[in-house]
């Protein structure tokens, strides 16, 4: 027809149109998603990274003191004044050794101004300090400049790394040696790797010398210059360990953007980096996040809005739809019913142009055929409310849930509210296309259908009615595996048909109770649905499954679900039909032939 290319271009435009501005909303969603889920972890991460600073901090100081209180002790003064005698060398040693344990550190030794150990904690030992000079150690001539001496480092004689803090021992005024202290930090990295995140404590230098991953210490967060290896070689600080680089480019601390980075042994991803400084040595305490989790849920989110913008704009375009054919209707029958008139007054007035009249009469009785067919379309398209009337509710029973969560700050149980609802949007979408192909008598194609999870889908939809009306919903299955050949939208909205007129069967009851058993017979999945209402009386049994009948009160039912759902099950090869049982109550019994090795199961 000449206007069939202009009206399907501008089909095509609106269509185009309508994808790209749910396009646009979903990108802006994702943004907006996105930058509110990494600021939202950023402060969780944040809030969880301070707390490990203080923690740390306060093992830390919780030592500070301990030096400055040995040194008072007389017997290391007196083995400072005459090193070589061997009583002075027995008490000294007893003391650092109780002390050592009283005060559940590492070690505790003595050393003389020169740098010579005279007396330790742990004398008994092989790998004893009493007769090395530490006099190279940063602590030993901090301690003897300074007062107190901190350091952090790999301990030359037993390869064993530790905090050390030392302090002067003093006679008279004069610095006559010094008491060392070494902490062990392995209850803190332990800490870190019990975290589930990615920690790093770096020192002054950007050394990182404890993390929550074992592969990832004596690495550096930036190159080192010449001035630091060569200090780190002098104090011997880490020992033999190899500084190597931590990634493959420097860090960039506390950036709000996440960096791309490729650790030591892993592929490149993206990282998102906060830190806090942690002591008087300079040293800062690094986290390494992964936004994959924020990016998953504005993803979800983005889709959520996507297809809520496709849902409005589907219903907008389907009331229009209906709009326009409700006024071509109007339109036919008015120029049918002018035209009757017009062919009347002529045929009472032209008998002789009988078989002109003739002629149009056929002309007006095609028309009025046509006009039957819209009026038809216009009555299934009044049974869409119908059928997306569960999904629905359950839209809105999942909106609400995640306002309520939202204000309670449940952000991932949000984000699962609004995956089901993105679900549930796409079953909605199904349940239009699949009405609009019933029409059309075009079959879906058919794959293997899990019988459990349709009927857990099912049961979803069915919740709010079947909480009101206080029922109970039980499911026997032989096998939960059975799958059937149907399509999961289609054979979900059969289930919901039969459990509400099951449901509805049963209103006013004190206890209804469906019960819903699904078996293996040969090649074929029986499933049968019963109630316990007051069962089908053969007048009602013999028109149950015609379009349009119903036995519910004027405007609570079209009496289309039961024909609906008979024309589904057989178009897949299966049989629905309805007996009463003995005991009372109705049965509604639905085969459809069972999936076999040539239709695969979609993935759950």
């Amino acid at each position: 027809m000449p206007g069939s290319s202009p009206s399907l271009s501008r089909v095509w435009l609106l269509t185009a149109a309508a994808a790209a501005s749910c396009l646009l909303v979903g990108l802006i969603a994702y943004r907006l998603l996105l930058g509110s889920y990494l600021a939202h972890e950023q402060q969780v991460a944040s809030q969880r990274l301070d707390a490990f600073a203080l923690s740390l901090e306060a093992t830390l100081n919780r030592h500070e003191s301990l030096p400055g209180l040995l040194a008072l002790e007389p017997s290391l003064a007196a083995l400072l004044r005459e090193p070589d005698n061997a009583q002075r060398i027995a008490a000294a040693n007893a003391y650092l050794e109780a002390a050592q344990q009283g005060a559940a550190v590492a070690a505790t030794y003595l050393i003389d101004a020169n740098g010579l150990t005279l007396a330790a904690s742990n004398w008994r030992q092989p790998r004893s300090f009493v007769g090395h000079n530490y006099a190279f150690r940063p602590y030993f001539s901090d301690a003897l400049a300074h007062g107190l001496g901190r350091f952090y480092g790999v301990g030359v004689t037993t390869g064993e790394p530790g905090y050390f803090l030392a302090a002067p021992v003093r006679s008279g005024g004069r610095v006559l040696g010094v008491v060392v202290l070494k902490v062990g930090l392995e209850a803190m990295e332990q800490a870190m790797a019990e975290s589930g995140d990615t920690l790093l404590l770096a020192d002054a230098d950007g050394i990182v010398f404890l993390s929550s991953q074992r592969r990832l210490r004596y690495r550096t967060l930036a190159p080192l210059p010449a001035a630091v290896s060569a200090r780190l070689a002098e104090t011997r600080q880490y020992g033999n360990q190899t500084i190597q680089p931590l990634a493959d480019r420097p860090l960039t601390l506390d950036s709000s953007a996440p960096q791309r980075l490729a650790l030591a042994g892993e592929a490149s991803r993206d990282l998102l980096t906060l830190s806090r400084p942690v002591g008087n040595l300079g040293w800062r305490v690094v986290q390494l996040g992964r936004p994959d989790e924020a990016r998953g849920a504005a993803f979800s989110g983005a889709m959520a809005a996507a297809l809520a913008a496709a849902f409005g704009l589907g219903v907008a375009a389907h009331l229009r739809h209906r709009r326009r054919r409700r006024e071509e209707l109007r339109r036919i029958h008015g120029e049918l019913e002018q035209r009757i008139a017009e062919r009347t007054a002529d045929l009472t007035g032209k008998v002789a142009e009988l078989q002109r009249t003739e002629a149009i009469l056929h002309e007006t009785r095609d028309a009025a055929v046509q006009a039957g067919k819209l009026a038809v379309l216009g009555q299934l398209s009044a049974g869409i409310s119908h059928e997306l009337n569960q999904p629905l509710a359950a839209l809105r029973t999942f909106a609400d849930n995640a306002s309520a969560l939202l204000a309670r700050g449940r952000y991932d149980e949000v984000a699962e509210n609004l995956q089901m609802i993105g679900e549930l949007v796409g079953r909605t979408g199904r349940i239009v296309r699949q009405l609009k192909s019933f029409a059309r008598k075009e079959a879906a194609t058919a794959q293997a259908v899990t019988v459990t999870s349709a009927i857990e889908h099912a049961l979803l939809l069915v919740e709010p009615r079947r909480r009101d009306s206080a029922a109970t919903i039980a499911v026997s299955q032989d096998d939960p595996a059975l799958c059937v050949v149907a399509e999961a939208g289609r054979f979900e909205q059969v289930l919901v048909n039969l459990m509400l007129n099951g449901l509805d069967a049963m209103h006013g009851q004190p206890a209804p109770r469906l019960e819903i058993d699904v078996s293996r017979r040969g090649a074929n999945v029986r499933l049968a649905v019963r109630d316990h209402g007051p069962g089908i009386a053969d007048d009602v049994r013999n028109h149950l499954f015609e379009p349009f009948y119903t036995t519910k009160p004027a405007g609570e039912g079209l009496g289309l679900g039961l024909a609906i759902s008979l024309a589904i099950v057989e178009s897949y090869g299966g049989t629905l039909r309805t007996e009463n049982a003995a005991d009372g109550g109705a049965v509604f019994v639905l085969t459809l032939p069972a999936a076999g090795d040539d239709h695969a199961a979609p993935d759950a």
